[in-house]
């Protein structure tokens, strides 16, 4: 009779916790529709209607977003690489050069132009790297359809697309530069035959005005095509 109860109470007690789990896969399931829909829609009306500098998230958002909070860590942290590589090579760069106004700035800026330089030539390398590990962590993502559909897109506006446009700037800027470091060194090494006055400079033989012009127009055309690469990529490097 001991059995019988026990066998009945075990009947009973399986249809409930049948329903139980079904209830809690359900709620699983509930949340992670939550979950997608929170990041679809902050990927839409915050990371592609942005810049390329994007935020990081609240413990709020974290908790609002789920497991999904990593997967927006991916363009973080690339968000982040980037910009810091930037701000310690390009940026400087391109402030300096809008600070050279006159002759006597090609030598009195050459010194901060070849540090600048130096940071320049190590851009290339950062950016590569910091897009092979977005590469990376992008390839063992496992996300349905309608959420890899809109974070492809934000891939590409925070990862591929700056990588891509600011790659070939690199030379440019390197080649605008060395030329500017190149006049910098013609004009130290005449001394006081290089005259500066009233933003212009006066040089003693046709030979030093021959080899300043020629200077002055191979830097001219480097400058103009760097402008032009910065212009058209302008969107896709707006912070």
């Amino acid at each position: 009779m001991t059995f019988a109860v026990k066998t009945w109470a075990q009947r009973l007690l399986m249809p409930v916790m049948a329903l139980f789990f079904v209830m809690q896969l359900s709620g699983c399931g509930d949340s992670d529709k939550e979950q997608q829909k929170a990041f679809i829609d902050y990927l839409q009306n915050t990371v592609m209607r942005g810049s390329v500098t994007i935020p990081t998230l609240s413990e709020a958002q974290k908790q609002q977003l789920g497991h999904y909070a990593g997967d927006y860590a991916i363009l973080v942290t690339f968000s982040q690489n980037f910009n810091r590589a930037m701000e310690a090579s390009m940026t400087p760069l391109f402030s300096t050069l809008q600070q050279i106004r006159t002759p006597q700035e090609y030598l009195t800026q050459r010194d901060r132009l070849q540090q600048e330089l130096g940071a320049l030539n190590m851009l290339g390398q950062q950016i590569q790297s910091a897009k092979a590990q977005a590469d990376g962590a992008y390839a063992t993502l496992k996300q349905p359809e309608e959420v890899k559909a809109v974070f492809d897109k934000a891939f590409t506006k925070i990862v591929t697309g700056p990588s891509n446009a600011v790659m070939p700037m690199i030379p440019q800027a390197a080649g605008v530069a060395q030329t500017l470091v190149q006049v910098g060194d013609f004009l130290q090494n005449l001394g006081p035959q290089a005259r500066f006055d009233n933003q212009g400079v006066q040089l003693q033989t046709q030979a030093q005005v021959d080899q300043y012009n020629q200077l002055m127009r191979d830097l001219s055309v480097k400058y103009q095509a760097l402008m032009a690469a910065q212009q058209q990529n302008a969107g896709l490097l707006q912070n």
